[in-house]
Order: structure tokens, then sequence, then C-alpha cells
């Protein structure tokens, strides 16, 4: 088995990162569609994960340090590509110069944020009628 890959990709050139955000977000949360497609997605950096060629994650990095849209195929959960596919975008976001990340987590996904570094930073909300916290990172200084 080769090594899962994360790449930065081009919105509209990867058709993979509609097909992995309809398959969890709209068909499996349910989320209804034009909550889940939105300009930011012309704009944002993209991110694809695969594993032996075949794609099975994304995520978004906004200009502002926003990490948005991070989705893992039912069959990838459970399995550390989360992790390696977060880990990723902050990377790049470091690599970019922006001193805070910031996300909107679904509640059940608070414990997996926090073991990256994330801080919860607001009270519960509904997004999609799907419970979720903002959560923050800010850099340590050297």
């Amino acid at each position: 088995m080769t090594e899962p890959l994360v790449q930065v990709v081009e919105w509209s050139r990867t058709p993979a990162l509609r097909d992995i955000r309809q398959r969890v977000f709209v068909d499996e949360q349910q989320v209804p569609a034009e909550l889940e497609w939105d300009a930011h997605d012309t704009d944002a950096t993209h991110f694809l994960l695969t594993v032996e060629g075949r794609p099975l994650g994304t995520a978004r990095l906004l200009a502002d340090g926003h990490i948005g849209r991070v989705a893992l195929l039912a069959e990838a959960r459970g399995q550390g590509l989360g992790e390696l596919l977060m880990r990723a975008v902050m990377a790049h976001a470091r690599s970019m110069g922006l001193p805070r990340l910031e996300l909107s987590a679904q509640t059940h996904a608070l414990g997996f944020y926090q073991r990256l570094g994330f801080s919860v930073c607001s009270e519960e909300y509904l997004d999609a009628g799907i419970p979720h916290r903002d959560m923050c990172l800010h850099w340590p200084t050297p």
C-alpha cells in the first residue's frame, strides 16, 4: 500500500472535492445543498487526501485562517487520515504566515480538533441543524 498523500488542488479542476463533500455532508449528514456550496469555494485553498490514487478526504483553507469543509469518506475514518489531512492544512497555513486558525466543528468532533491543538472558543450553536462550536488555534510564540 502506498502512503497517503495530501495535495493542494484547484477547485475547478478537481471534481473529487465536490464528490466527497456531496457524499459526506449532503447525502450522509443531510446538509441542504444550498448551504454546502458557497462563494468561498472559488477563492479557498483546497486540499485532497488520496490513498493509492483514490480520493478519500478534503478540506479547505480561507485566506483569513478559517478551515472548513473537512470531510473523509466513511471507509477512510478511524485510520488517522483525518489527522494527516488536518496537519497538512495546518502546515500550509503556518507557511503562509497565518497567526491564528479557526474552524466550526461539529460537537462530536471536538476531541479530534483538541488533540490537534485547537481550543473551543464559542458556545454551542446549530449550523444546518447540526450542533457546532467554534474552535481556535494560536501558534505558540518561539
